[in-house]
């Protein structure tokens, strides 16, 4: 069903949180599974604390993230790329012929304004394949 899923990972602690379902749906559907992390540009409306401008933080964190899913016997792929995170997202998701996208939500597009802005609502309105949030 699921042959081949995404998992885009940042620094976030919904990420870490998401980590739990994707290892229980690749275990039990025995899917490929690829890490993205995407390494952004900081804007005046992003400071850079909170976007994932360092291609070495990147780096780093889908090496831990490949050994975390190791440890749980599941060998990962990664890729990493640089860009506006809505739009890698789906479009490794449509190079790799993704099944499944799995992401975590920090629920900040709660609000109308945030809505459009929120990177998940955008990989849900642009993703080729389903997505599942987890919360």
């Amino acid at each position: 069903m699921f042959k081949k899923v995404l998992f885009p990972i940042d620094q976030s602690r919904e990420a870490r949180e998401a980590a739990d379902v994707v290892v229980d749906i690749v275990q039990k559907y025995g899917s490929d599974l690829v890490l993205l992390s995407v390494v952004e540009e900081s804007t005046a409306d992003n400071p850079t604390e909170e976007v994932m401008s360092s291609p070495e933080t990147v780096a780093q964190l889908l090496e831990t993230a490949k050994s975390m899913f190791s440890e749980k016997g599941i060998q990962a792929e990664t890729i990493e790329r640089k860009g506006i995170p809505a739009f890698v997202i789906c479009d490794v998701a449509d190079e790799i012929q993704a099944n499944l996208i799995i992401m975590g939500c920090r629920g900040l597009g709660l609000t109308e304004e945030g809505a459009t802005e929120s990177v998940t609502n955008r990989v849900i309105n642009l993703s080729p394949c389903p997505v599942l949030v987890v919360p």
